[in-house]
């Protein structure tokens, strides 16, 4: 971390905010590439200081996150937890079809304890199908788990890196105090409006995709409907011709002679 160092002051560390700065810009470009593509970012952060702004922030941009324990082999062994997810979904169907009714008060009971516990640690990727494309970390050493997970996979890496962590280890650092709440709110929130800046890029370039097909479609009718005039108006004007024009092969019109006949004497 010594470049990202300004000064120390009494055995304290302080960030250089022009690299903060730097750091901050050159990843929030990234994930805003990344957002525009249609590919998912997960939200880690399961520090008590900032579980309310991640999942707030997630929340906002409709993205996955983890703010409780981190499972081992959430990634890794992304399937088994996808099972877990389909689980709890089943159960929160049978909570709103009925099938409740028809079960005992204890099987109810330790159900809904069951949803209960795994929409706590799961509810934040009950809407993830597959492994995210990029992991944005608040404190890349509390998460170190999900760090390492990412990395054998191959998963593209940022986080907030403090002064007691090592920046090399993720693939876009950003220095800055991961342990007060004001500066996680301020680089999450930045993050965040990021990736909805880059959500409504995509929502934009769909929208011209489809006016511009639909005109691509009009004109196609269009032209069509202008040759079918034309052929019409051609046939129209061989038929005229051949009402006047005689038929091969018929006999020949005989036409009257009114003047008179001559002889020879």
């Amino acid at each position: 971390m010594l470049p990202y160092i300004f000064a120390e002051k009494k055995g304290i560390h302080i960030i250089d905010l022009n690299k903060t700065t730097e750091a901050l810009q050159e990843a929030s470009a990234a994930l805003k590439q990344i957002a525009k593509s249609g590919k998912k970012i997960m939200f880690v952060g399961t520090k008590k200081q900032a579980k309310e702004i991640v999942t707030e922030c997630a929340r906002r941009v409709s993205m996955p996150f983890v703010t409780e324990r981190w499972l081992g082999g959430m990634l890794t062994n992304f399937n088994t937890v996808r099972k877990s997810v389909k689980k709890m979904q089943s159960i929160e169907k049978m909570l709103t079809d009925g099938t409740f009714d028809s079960i005992t008060k204890k099987e109810r009971l330790t159900l809904a304890r069951d949803k209960d516990k795994m929409e706590k640690v799961l509810g934040g990727i009950a809407q993830l199908g597959r492994v995210p494309a990029a992991l944005f970390l608040i404190d890349i050493g509390h998460e170190h788990i999900a760090l390492a997970e990412a990395k054998k996979l191959g998963i593209t890496t940022f986080g907030m890196v403090d002064t007691n962590s090592d920046p090399n280890k993720v693939d876009f650092a950003i220095p800055s105090n991961d342990d007060a709440t004001k500066s996680i709110a301020i680089i999450v929130n930045y993050i965040a409006a990021a990736i909805a800046e880059g959500l409504t890029e995509r929502q934009a370039a769909k929208d011209d995709d489809t006016v511009e097909d639909i005109t691509g479609d009009e004109n196609e009718k269009k032209a069509a409907r202008i040759q079918a005039e034309a052929e019409s108006e051609a046939a129209r004007g061989r038929g005229g011709v051949d009402k006047t024009a005689r038929t091969p092969g018929a006999p020949k019109r005989r036409v009257p002679n009114s003047g008179r006949r001559t002889g020879a004497r």
